[in-house]
């Protein structure tokens, strides 16, 4: 399949970005959260083959918590400091013995597995949810994030009129907090702990690698949380730094449009297999570092996903629509006409070792 033009962006100079890295404080509160276990790196020697690479490891979320997706790390850290008021020392006993005193209703917009989270959260916390939920994100999101016993308000329009109505119901009343993973100005300290709480599984993948080097790290994007998260932790040491590749549906390209453009903007969005990237509009906080740090970003069809899903069950790892990104990514980029010019652009050759990020399961949320 030959790619757009407009599909692809790629920044030769990303990979000599630094910043400061990201705290390491989430990962102790994590270890203490109820099941919490390292979720599985998997080898996949086929898909490695066919990509004309060393290795190909997938990140395979459908096993994180009870959730079989991310999010929760970035929910629960973030709500950790929100209600706690420390990064220190915070254990899941002491956020609990915190909550317990606090007359404090949870609220947040998703078109899916962030919602199930916080609702998942609230539950253990015993604390009330109010979860928005664009009607495009389908029955299923409603219905999961109402089982977990939050109060869903499924919205007539887009993510983006979602967030918006969040944003206005948890202001207009006392004891109303919103926990929302993508930033505006003025709202930036809530998605930058959600951020911080997604190092927990870049840390998880550096251990698991052991002697290993990543040489592409491929992350979904929809409002750039995770992908911020993915280049600063990678673009924070001094040398030998992976590719890191962004992917997006070709229905909601909000970064990429963005980077094509050189200006932060908003783009139209439709429906999408990937619900869970189905964003118009980047987040503030991810926007600067995605400009300088990501090398490269692309825009895949719905049928790209489907056939990515398929073939990493055949792996042994249940991707959902949104997990399944990363490698119809990585596929689009790495084959098919131009690929040799993309290859080099990211440095990818024979001995390459790639990391998959397949952020949720076919157990969680579309």
């Amino acid at each position: 399949m030959t790619l757009r033009s407009d599909a692809w962006y790629s920044n030769p100079a990303a990979r000599h970005w630094r910043c400061p890295p990201a705290s390491t404080a989430a990962l102790a509160f994590h270890q203490s959260l109820p099941g919490y276990r390292p979720t599985n790196l998997v080898p996949a020697p086929a898909l490695a083959a066919e990509l004309r690479v060393g290795r190909v490891l997938v990140k395979d979320e459908s096993g994180r918590l009870s959730l079989a997706a991310f999010k929760v790390l970035g929910v629960s850290w973030a709500v950790a400091r929100l209600l706690t008021g420390s990064a220190d020392g915070v254990t899941f006993t002491g956020l609990r013995e915190a909550a317990a005193g606090l007359a404090t209703e949870l609220v947040t917009a998703t078109d899916g597995n962030h919602g199930r989270a916080l609702a998942y959260l609230g539950r253990l916390l015993g604390l009330p949810v109010a979860v928005f939920v664009p009607a495009v994100a389908g029955p299923a999101a409603a219905a999961a994030i109402g089982a977990e016993g939050a109060q869903v308000h499924v919205v007539d329009g887009s993510y983006d009129d979602a967030v918006t109505l969040a944003a206005g119901y948890a202001a207009d009343a006392p004891g109303r907090e919103l926990v929302q993973d993508t930033a505006w100005p003025g709202y930036e300290q809530v998605p930058g702990w959600i951020v911080a709480g997604y190092d927990t599984l870049l840390t998880e993948v550096d251990e698991q690698l052991g002697d290993l080097r990543a040489d592409l790290v491929s992350t979904p994007i929809g409002v750039g949380s995770l992908a911020q998260a993915v280049v600063t932790h990678y673009r924070s040491g001094q040398a030998g730094t992976p590719a890191i590749l962004g992917v997006e549906p070709d229905a909601a390209p909000c970064v990429l449009a963005s980077l094509r453009a050189a200006e932060f903007g908003s783009v139209p969005t439709g429906t999408t297999v990937m619900a869970g990237l189905n964003c118009g509009t980047p987040s503030t906080l991810a926007w600067p570092v995605l400009a300088a740090g990501l090398d490269a970003d692309i825009a895949v069809s719905d049928e790209a996903a489907v056939v990515a899903a398929a073939d990493l069950a055949a792996a042994g790892i249940p991707a959902g629509g949104t997990g399944s990104a990363a490698l119809a990514g990585v596929r689009a980029a790495l084959t098919g006409p131009g690929a040799e010019e993309r290859r080099e652009e990211l440095g990818v050759t024979s001995d390459s070792v790639l990391v998959l990020l397949c952020t949720d399961g076919r157990q969680g949320l579309p």
